[in-house]
């Protein structure tokens, strides 16, 4: 005979052997399109930009959100022979606000420093390269 215990959030329900041997009772239902708690892709069944998607990668909810929704929304619903050439304004709100140093640091600015210094530290570990005149060695 089963059994159900409640142990905080979570129901742990038991069963028997006998439980597992009989056919199972449960019926299916069909997923329903338009449920707003179901997993969709980018595009809703209804067209709309699914700002949930896990494939946006949080860019919908960081700190650029607003603008990157602006830009991609634009694009999205774009009517222009050039899809999404009336979004340039959009998109350029969207770059600057990403170049903001505290919110997106630039990597390829340390990358640049990394090799000049290394090179300054070689340097110096070997001593001058160029002998001076006048002096005796």
């Amino acid at each position: 005979m089963s059994y159900c215990r409640q142990e905080g959030k979570d129901r742990i329900i038991f069963v028997t052997k006998e439980d597992h041997e009989t056919p199972s009772s449960a019926e299916l239902v069909a997923d329903d399109p338009n449920d707003p708690y179901e997993e969709h892709g980018l595009i809703l069944p209804n067209g709309d930009i699914n700002w949930n998607c896990p494939c946006l990668g949080g860019m919908a909810s960081g700190p650029c959100g607003e603008q990157f929704k602006s830009a991609f929304s634009c694009f999205h619903y774009s009517t222009e022979d050039i899809k999404g050439s009336d979004c340039v304004d959009q998109f350029r709100a969207m770059q600057e606000c990403m170049q903001k140093p505290d919110l997106y640091p630039q990597d390829d600015e340390e990358e640049e420093e990394k090799p000049a210094k290394h090179a300054e530290e070689a340097a110096s570990a070997e001593g001058p390269a160029v002998k001076e005149e006048g002096s005796s060695s």
